[in-house]
């Protein structure tokens, strides 16, 4: 199977997995599972590392892509489709990282491990 990680379970993969459900760490560690990282996770906690919101995160942001790698996670550039899905939702949920995630979920047939449900507005296939 496919899955796309939310940018808290990014996070908890990494730095915390006691966060993670058991469904979630045993998809994750599942050696024949694709794990997929949004570009839009590396600009999430980008901004809110800068902005203080998420100091924590320094040690992830330092070689982000290395660290995929090694973690056997492969990144997922954003498109232009991908965008103007993101943009053209018609759903109250505004957060444009959230968006992205979703309409990359979609549109790449990935299934978004999450604990967020507002996601399930945008109808992703979401597992906790």
């Amino acid at each position: 199977m496919r899955y796309l990680l939310d940018t808290h379970t990014l996070l908890w993969t990494v730095l915390d997995p006691s966060h993670l459900s058991e469904t979630v760490r045993s998809l994750v560690e599942a050696p024949q599972n694709q794990v997929y990282v949004s570009a839009a996770s590396s600009w999430e906690i980008a901004t809110k590392y800068r902005l203080g919101k998420l100091p924590v995160a320094e040690p992830l942001l330092q070689g982000f892509e290395e660290q995929l790698e090694h973690a056997g996670f492969s990144l997922l550039s954003i498109t232009s489709e991908q965008a103007r899905l993101a943009g053209s939702f018609d759903a109250k949920h505004r957060d444009p990282f959230d968006r992205v995630l979703a309409a990359q979920a979609i549109l790449e047939e990935l299934v978004l491990l999450s604990l967020d449900q507002q996601l399930d507005q945008f109808g992703v296939r979401r597992i906790w």
